[in-house]
């Protein structure tokens, strides 16, 4: 069974940065499409990033310009660099691997950005 494991959320103030890291034993993220959404409270799902199998990167309206998505094949882990944080980035976020019918999600880790 495929697993993604997202950890590095917790709390964080107001400007700060924090990085998300997702990993996985049983897939070679290189062989997906990769990324990460979010779920605020009585919000929908959203994208934060993502990265293509060709390495194409695209990222959500509400984050474009202060997050970064990058991938470490030797890991084989999955990084998602977020900074001038604002509350209204609080959410949970997920990490996922696609590829043609073949879909992996994470469980989720909490991010929350409060003073």
């Amino acid at each position: 069974q495929v697993q993604l494991v997202e950890s590095g959320g917790g709390l964080v103030q107001p400007g700060g940065s924090l990085r998300l890291s997702c990993t996985t034993s049983r897939i070679l993220f290189s062989d997906y499409n990769v990324g990460w959404y979010r779920q605020a409270p009585g919000k929908q799902r959203e994208l934060v990033a993502k990265r293509t199998r060709a390495s194409s990167i695209f990222y959500g309206i509400s984050v474009k310009g202060r997050t970064a998505i990058s991938r470490d094949d030797a890991n084989n882990t999955l990084y998602l660099q977020m900074n001038s944080l604002t509350p209204e980035d609080t959410a949970v976020y997920y990490c996922y691997a696609q590829y043609n019918s073949r879909e992996y999600w994470g469980q989720g880790t909490q991010v929350t950005v409060s003073s």
